[in-house]
């Protein structure tokens, strides 16, 4: 029997969005052949903790549905277990990469690649817990379906359950190593009261994204597409292509991996939007197979992020997925140049190639970043209100802002290569089960 992990990493209130995602594990489970291991990386504290167990315990029993619910403490230990037995140079350095004190999404969800190795999937299914699934005819649109009809195949046994494909013949032997779909809804990204209030200023921000090089044609082309999904189209019926997916199409509340995440993890930095898109980057320059389907899920915000804390804290891990930009455009463009040779002889991803380049962009002239920084601070105070306030706080941490974006691309070329004797590890390592759950 197939074995798979669909996972759900919060750190806020998600009651409602866990007994949902516990449907779609059953829907998995009934119209396939699989083993489900829901994993529920819970990083709240003590009494959305509770609340979270008892919408555990209420999920109906399934024997073909594992429930893991872990709290910090308890990723902590089975971190540390991995960590010990692969014998990892600066294990403690590790350690807060994998579970830092800061909001990680790219860490949040190398926790649950690591622990699917445990758990023995063959596969990872990746929700969030501020999105929502579409409902039709009173059933939820559930993306597991495409994940599961494609997933791992090679791409040649994978067209028939397509829609369309357009994948090049030469790849049609080669294993379908992601499917994805976007969703619909709000902004992906907390912005569009920047664009209500500005549209210019939005555009200057926002374009920030493209590489310095870009021409201003190329810019206003990714500002229109940016952080906008599917638009808001209500899913009428399914569509799925098989082919090299384009990064722009898929999110990361609506992704499943097979076999790269294995290969290499994601940038863990903290307070950082956008950490947790690499791998769909590298499958794309890979030229490896995907699946796009349109069971897109609904995109919504939470309070906090228009609290007065939540604010600037928001607006700071947007600023730092733009300085981030600096060293991926660069990675970026130098995977796509490599293409086909970032794979090995058996079509798996060479981690050393992606280590190199990340070390090689870590030495990046700073300039460029200095040059967003400047235009960010006349933006926001462009912007007026809360936004010039927070211009404010970015002027005084210019200098550390621009030594975190360094840092944690070496941080993140530290991970890489040590990341495929840590999922080895993991594999030998267990998982203590959850009450109530059977082992």
């Amino acid at each position: 029997m197939r074995r798979i992990c669909l996972t759900l990493p919060t750190n806020r209130p998600c009651t409602a969005t866990i007994a949902a995602v516990a449907e779609e594990a059953a829907y998995a489970a009934r119209h396939f052949d699989t083993e489900v291991h829901l994993l529920i990386l819970d990083s709240c504290a003590a009494p959305d903790f509770e609340k979270h167990a008892e919408a555990v315990r209420r999920i109906a029993p399934d024997p073909r549905i594992v429930v893991h619910h872990l709290d910090e403490a308890h990723q902590s230990d089975f971190l540390r277990r991995v960590i010990d037995r692969a014998g990892a140079v600066k294990p403690d350095l590790l350690l807060d990469l994998m579970l830092p004190a800061a909001v990680s999404y790219g860490a949040c969800t190398n926790r649950a690649f690591l622990l699917a190795a445990a758990l023995g999937c063959e596969s990872v299914h990746r929700r969030d817990s501020d999105s929502r699934y579409q409902v039709v005819d009173g059933e939820r649109v559930f993306p597991v379906h495409h994940e599961l009809l494609a997933l791992g195949r090679p791409a040649a046994d994978a067209a028939p359950h397509v829609t369309e494909t357009a994948l090049a013949a030469e790849r049609m032997s080669r294993e379908v190593a992601l499917v994805g779909g976007s969703f619909v809804g709000e902004l992906s990204v907390d912005i569009g009261e920047i664009l209500r209030i500005d549209p210019e200023v939005y555009h200057d921000m926002v374009g920030l994204w493209a590489p310095v090089h870009w021409s201003g044609e190329q810019k206003r082309q990714l500002v229109d597409e940016s952080f906008r999904g599917a638009g808001t189209d209500p899913f009428t019926e399914d569509h799925s292509t098989l082919a090299v997916v384009d990064p722009m199409r898929v999110d990361m509340c609506n992704i499943a991996f097979h076999g790269v995440h294995e290969r290499v993890p994601l940038p863990p930095a903290t307070d950082t939007i956008g950490s947790d898109y690499f791998l769909i980057h590298l499958v794309h320059d890979a030229g490896l197979p995907g699946v796009l389907h349109n069971r897109n899920i609904v995109n919504y915000y939470t309070g906090e992020r228009r609290t007065e804390s939540g604010f600037p804290a928001y607006q700071l891990r947007f600023v730092k997925f733009l300085l981030s930009m600096l060293y991926f455009n660069f990675i970026y463009e130098h995977m796509a140049l490599a293409g086909a040779s970032l794979l090995d002889e058996q079509g798996r991803v060479r981690a050393s190639a992606v280590a190199r380049l990340a070390r090689e962009s870590a030495g990046l002239d700073r300039s460029e970043n200095i040059h967003r920084l400047d235009v960010l601070d006349t933006a926001y105070r462009r912007l007026g209100g809360g936004y010039a306030d927070f211009a404010d706080l970015l002027r005084q941490r210019r200098a550390r802002l621009l030594d975190e974006a360094r840092g944690d691309i070496e941080d993140f070329a530290l991970l890489v290569e040590a990341w495929e004797p840590l999922v080895r590890s993991a594999a030998l390592t267990p998982v203590d089960p959850t009450p109530g759950q059977r082992p």
